[in-house]
């Protein structure tokens, strides 16, 4: 089964957005900063999901992730809030079950070493066990390898390690042939500001799950910026 995923960083107010990421026919939506689903739902009766899980303690800011078509998801029974906010969700495709990890990777109140990627990294490392079978990470990581220096364990590329020993890839960098921290494609505008561009947003799955006709695209500066200082990345025709 091949299906479209979606994940965007929405700056907040998805229920004024929505219409233009759904335009793009998802049968999955990863969506950071969105508007718990209280605010959500009504919002959203014009259009057929399936499913909708929304996951945060700001109910103006978390993650929301909405199902299409023949996809079911429900939060896995394991989840650890300490790592906030990597969600593990159960992504079901009939009879087969997929990790899901919807990420975005945010500043720890209390120890600097686990913001940001420090979250992704003990995150990947007390679901460790789970990543030995068919997994998607996906989302905001706010990491790059350009920033490597600043952290000596737990670091962007200490991630890519540990996922390439579990056969999982960034898909954007095997598609694209590029190395981490030699991206040529932004999806983060800081600020809005087009000179200010890096690449922060990446969707991470087992190798088995790509093949030639799997894509990845970044929106378009032009056709995003007026909505979100973040471009959606988005992947087709991933097998799961």
């Amino acid at each position: 089964m091949e299906i479209k995923i979606i994940s965007w960083n929405c700056n907040m107010a998805f229920r004024k957005k929505f219409e233009k990421v759904i335009e793009l026919n998802p049968d999955l939506l990863v969506i950071q900063e969105c508007e718990n689903d209280s605010k959500l739902k009504k919002h959203l009766e014009s259009i057929n999901y399936n499913q909708l899980i929304w996951y945060g303690d700001n109910p103006h800011k978390g993650v929301g992730i909405l199902s299409f078509n023949s996809l079911e998801i429900e939060l896995n029974q394991n989840h650890n809030p300490e790592f906030k906010y990597i969600i593990p969700i159960n992504l079901k495709a009939k009879k087969k079950i997929i990790n899901l990890f919807c990420i975005w990777a945010m500043p720890h109140k209390d120890e600097r070493i686990k913001s940001y990627v420090g979250q992704i990294w003990g995150a990947i490392n007390y679901y460790e066990k789970k990543l030995n079978t068919e997994s998607i990470l996906i989302g905001d990581f706010n990491s790059n390898a350009i920033w490597d220096k600043k952290r000596r364990i737990g670091n962007h590329t200490d991630v890519v390690d540990f996922l390439n020993q579990k056969k999982i890839q960034s898909i954007y960098h095997e598609k694209f042939e590029i190395k981490h921290g030699e991206e040529k494609h932004p999806t983060l505008f800081l600020l809005k500001k087009e000179e200010k561009k890096y690449h922060m947003d990446y969707c991470f799955a087992s190798k088995k799950m790509c093949s030639n006709k799997t894509t990845f695209k970044i929106g378009k500066y032009k056709d995003w910026i007026k909505l979100s200082d973040h471009m959606p990345i988005i992947i087709d025709n991933l097998n799961i």
